[in-house]
């Protein structure tokens, strides 16, 4: 294979499904083995997604001989059979169509070997225990060959229904490494050869005169083998069922877009598979249905319900020329529309790969307990190795080697990499999902950690604050015309210019359903104005100056800062003038009230003039302004606030602000339909709402907070679980953990983790 140049590498990210998992030290265990891959510049392995982004070089590597790496390891790694670019919408795709029906075989698996595991531990458990608990069925139980059919019960919970754990030791083992397979693999063993000697020689493991409720005189622990396997099979299968319902967010997004698309095409309508339908292609919707692509209206009219994509409410009514988002519920109306955006370039394919992208992501926190995870089941090892050693040599001769067999079989069982490991990704995986559930589409876990830290939100002021686009807010005749006749003239007048103040003047006429004469005679003098004949008409329509300059001399007004105001004559005489002005956006004040309450700092960022910025920023609530900021200095703006020890998010459009954006500590970037700017920021708002900022600054605090928590249990977990199932209360209280219970506890110390993260999916940004 031909390596190419070295400055020009052919990079592409690959998400690579992994199969075979079983807690965090595996997760560590490939990620390494594949960033020491040649060809590979990165890569991570996310132990709750079961999923390893790599960034390589494909003139050096390619996605089979990844896999190969990871299969190297003892584990395996899914792909797509076809063809598809690596990263392509398809190919990702069909590896997690076929990731998810290897998993869900798995899990069937699994759920067999644990009612079979159940089925035979269960009778173990009652001839073991029973006893113990009902004294009078004591001489009952205690039958020759008692031994020998525990042994026969728990032999296959061990060596059938738990394989997995023997066949996975021995993977990690060749590859000299240790993971909780190890663990549970030397505890189960241990304790089972154990009670085989017990069973076959006695004498070999007690003395004579050992109490015991087995005749030979010889403790067996054929129970506790058994119930630890079956617990921990139980374990799995609750924390797979909890695990798969954090990666809901996704599978939501995906069922949004429709499999079939119906099409115009050669005078006919057909039904033909999404992936045939092309740009340009005009597409039907009927009420009831999902868009299948992106596209423009070309006719007819309709409410859309864009809650799912966007986290808006109430449905949005869509009408010619207006764009709308594919995977968006048509609620009424039936129209057709131009498809401008398939595949993988419609906003819902960006939103799912964004998504994606984010919920295999680490944040910086994960460092810690990655590093703890790396060496966690090595030291877990020593220690119940020190544990079995210290009660042989300190406890009693006729109990020291029972006692030094169950203390350190419950060190091994109830440590828990697993919880270490679930603690932050299960966290971010369920917070960048209900993330996207509002339209708040967050880039990855650093981002969603960044978030939380802010002191000061800088806010850019057109298309930000205000919608973006000037808008005629006054008309202001003298007699004798009025208010529809002066804006019928202007408009009419005003039809063959491109000017933004004469849009404005165009589109407030046309929402008046005013009937516009065509011009003659069109003049325009830029900076100054321009002049048309309207209906036989002379009009003028510009600044005082423009208007001076042709002998018509306008009466002085004081106009409203943030306002620009267009002068109109008719005939040679002044007729009136109309205000525009950029209009705040309807969810600028409150959603500000909202930052200022949640003790954000607030500053408005404009290269507008001062009086202007200095008026938009009274309306909404702004005490500090940054006016007259070229763009090119925007980011100089945002460098000098850091400079005071801020941490600054930036709010922009995602496309003018984007070095201040890529300065900031947090960049946002506000999206407004369609037109996502997806790349632009590390948060980008796909309803263009103001109130998403403190969404999202919301939804970080609380994905933080559970992050914490999860890993403050999981680390408290293991500090005080291992000394107490190494014995540490013993010489104060006599009392040593068994097993069983460590089994159960280490179980369902996952399962808690997972849950708790579960609860960010119920986040409400005004609850929080």
């Amino acid at each position: 294979m031909e390596t190419p140049s070295k400055t020009t590498p052919r990079s592409t990210t690959l998400d690579l499904p992994l199969l075979g998992m079983h807690c965090a030290a595996c997760a560590n265990r490939i990620e390494k083995a594949l960033v020491a891959a040649p060809g590979v510049e990165s890569a991570a392995v996310n132990f709750a997604t079961s999923r390893a982004t790599v960034r390589f070089d494909e003139g050096i590597t390619n996605r089979a001989i990844l896999r190969e790496v990871v299969r190297g390891q003892g584990y395996d790694a899914v792909l797509p059979d076809s063809a598809s670019p690596p990263g392509s919408p398809q190919a990702e795709d069909e590896a997690d169509a076929l990731a998810l029906r290897a998993r869900e075989n798995e899990y069937r698996q699994a759920r067999r070997n644990f009612i079979l595991a159940a089925c035979l531990t269960v009778p173990v458990m009652a001839l073991a225990m029973t006893g113990h608990l009902i004294p009078v069925l004591e001489p009952a139980l205690q039958f020759p060959g008692k031994a020998w059919v525990e042994m026969l019960l728990t032999a296959p919970v061990l060596f059938w229904a738990g394989r997995q754990f023997f066949s996975g030791a021995l993977k990690s083992a060749r590859h000299g490494a240790a993971d909780m397979n190890t663990l549970v693999a030397i505890g189960t063993l241990a304790a089972f050869a154990y009670s085989l000697v017990a069973t076959i020689w006695p004498g070999a493991v007690a003395p004579a005169n050992h109490s015991s409720h087995h005749p030979a005189g010889a403790p067996v622990y054929f129970e506790v083998a058994g119930s630890i396997i079956t617990l921990i099979l139980l374990g799995n299968l609750l924390q797979a069922r909890a695990t798969a319902r954090t990666q809901g967010a996704i599978q939501a997004l995906m069922a949004l877009s429709p499999r079939t698309a119906r099409v115009e095409r050669f005078g006919m309508e057909m039904d033909l598979p999404i992936e045939k339908v092309r740009v340009g292609d005009i597409v039907l919707v009927r009420p009831g249905e999902k868009l299948p692509v992106d596209g423009v209206v070309l006719s007819g009219e309709s409410s859309l319900d864009e809650s799912l994509l966007t986290g808006e409410p109430l449905p949005v009514t869509k009408t010619v020329g207006d764009k709308v988002i594919g995977g968006t519920l048509n609620t009424t109306g039936a129209f057709r529309l131009t498809a401008t955006q398939v595949g993988a370039g419609t906003v819902l394919q960006q939103i799912v790969r964004l998504v994606r992208q984010a919920q295999g992501s680490k944040a910086p926190i994960q460092k810690l307990a990655d590093q703890v995870s790396g060496i966690f089941v090595p030291v877990v090892l020593v220690l119940a190795a020190a544990t079995f050693a210290a009660w042989l040599l300190l406890a009693p001769a006729d109990i020291r080697l029972s006692r030094a067999l169950i203390a350190s079989v419950s060190v091994l069982i109830i440590a828990c990499p697993c919880a270490l490991g679930l603690a932050t990704p299960t966290a971010i995986m369920v917070g960048t999902g209900r993330g996207a559930q509002l339209g708040i589409l967050i880039k990855g876990g650093e981002a969603l950690e960044t978030a939380h830290r802010i002191t000061t939100v800088v806010l850019d002021k057109t298309g930000t604050i205000t919608e973006g686009k000037p808008a005629l807010t006054q008309i202001r005749p003298v007699a004798p015309f009025s208010e529809t006749e002066l804006l019928r003239l202007a408009a009419s007048a005003e039809r063959s210019s491109e000017h933004p103040l004469a849009q404005a003047v165009v589109r407030a006429a046309t929402q008046r359903n005013l009937a516009l004469a065509i011009p003659e005679d069109f003049t325009a003098s830029p900076g100054l104005g321009l002049k048309a004949r309207v209906d036989g008409r002379q009009v003028l329509l510009g600044n005082a100056r423009f208007l001076k300059e042709l002998g018509i001399t306008p009466p002085a007004t004081a106009g409203s800062p943030g306002q620009s105001e267009i002068l109109i004559a008719v005939d040679g005489t002044y007729a009136g003038s109309l205000a525009i002005a950029d209009q705040v956006k309807p969810t600028s004040v409150d959603a500000i009230r909202r930052l200022h309450s949640t003790c954000l700092e607030v500053v408005m960022l404009s290269g507008d003039a001062r009086g202007t910025a200095e008026a938009v920023a009274r309306e909404v609530g702004i005490h500090q302004v940054l006016a007259e900021v070229l763009p090119a200095g925007k980011a100089d703006a945002i460098t000098q606030l850091q400079r005071q020890g801020k941490r600054v998010a930036m709010v922009g459009d995602g496309v003018n602000d984007a070095p201040a954006l890529a300065t900031a500590d947090l960049g946002i970037a506000m999206g407004n339909g369609t037109d996502v700017a997806l790349e632009a920021a590390d948060i980008t708002l796909v309803h263009g709402n103001l109130n998403g900022v403190a969404d999202a600054i919301r939804l970080s605090k609380a994905t933080m907070r559970v992050v914490r928590q999860n890993l403050f249990f999981a680390f408290a977990y293991n500090l005080v679980c291992i000394p107490l199932a190494a014995g540490a209360l013993y010489p104060f209280t006599g009392w040593l953990l068994s097993p069983i219970i460590a089994s159960a506890t280490m179980a369902l110390s996952s399962v808690s983790v997972v849950l708790n993260a579960l609860r960010l999916r119920h986040f409400s940004p005004w609850q929080s």
